[in-house]
């Protein structure tokens, strides 16, 4: 038994990988256990690029803030947060507009109490711990209540998330009541793997996860596209990580389609 640290609540599972902690692995962050980087490192065999997809992740959220604080959106809701590492939406979001707020929301002990002592003297951040796929007890929680102004635009973040919701949990019916609860004008940003690039080994991929008792759902273009039925998508539609409003053309490279995700924007009209 390896021995617990200190930020690791006696009830957090040492032995079982962690879908949370081993995204932290893969952007290099130091909240993970052995366990979770010999998952990383099984999948990385199936996937040699998913440490580059993750952190093409992270650089496409950074975009989407920065782009969505251009729009005058002041309020963001980041559901599936997972770990705090750098580059958090409030410290973009409030380093450009300080009086943005910011609320993350996990279901994973970890990732809420990291959020909670990183957030501890910050009174435009919180934190809720909750599911996607249970938005009435997101949205009714008292942090979202307290913090997000819902007669204003919001932006929900869905990044790297929505694929651990399988089909029997519906998330579309789970995205269109966020949807429903936020003012015309708001935003949702939304990031998933796909098996387009490559379907063999994205499907292996996504049976490892589903092994170690973790939902993993890989979508087609098309059935990502129709998570955000009900929005008016931002140019330029659904795109893979790389594409999607780059800092500089150079940065899209020749394969964009080697980080397994497509991404996009919709706003409610």
């Amino acid at each position: 038994m390896p021995e617990r640290p200190s930020w690791a609540a006696a009830d957090v599972d040492l032995q079982r990988p962690n879908a949370a902690r081993v995204y932290d692995y893969y952007l290099g962050g130091a909240c993970n256990f052995a366990t979770d980087r010999e998952f990383a490192e099984k999948i990385a065999e199936l996937v040699p690029e998913v440490g580059d997809a993750a952190r093409l992740n992270r650089t496409f959220l950074r975009r989407v803030v920065k782009f969505l604080l251009t729009r005058g959106i002041r309020q963001f809701l980041d559901i599936g947060s997972g770990i705090p590492t750098v580059g958090n939406v409030h410290e973009i979001a409030q380093r450009a507009a300080p009086g943005s707020r910011v609320v993350y929301v996990d279901h994973d002990p970890v990732a809420v109490s990291h959020s909670e002592l990183i957030l501890r003297n910050n009174d435009r951040a919180g934190v809720v711990q909750g599911d996607l796929s249970e938005p009435d007890n997101v949205l009714n929680s008292a942090v979202v209540r307290d913090l997000l102004n819902f007669d204003e635009p919001i932006a929900v973040l869905m990044i790297a998330v929505l694929h651990f919701v399988p089909d029997e949990l519906d998330p579309h019916s789970s995205v269109v009541r966020y949807l429903d609860a936020v003012a015309p004008g708001s935003y949702l940003a939304i990031s998933h793997a796909t098996p387009d690039p490559d379907p063999g080994r994205l499907t292996r991929a996504a049976e490892l996860y589903r092994a170690n008792n973790t939902p993993f759902v890989v979508r087609d273009r098309q059935q990502i596209a129709a998570l955000l039925d009900s929005t008016v998508l931002v140019e330029p539609g659904v795109v893979y990580t790389p594409q999607w409003r780059p800092d500089s053309p150079d940065d899209v490279g020749d394969n964009p389609e080697r980080s397994p995700f497509y991404v996009a924007v919709g706003r409610k009209p």
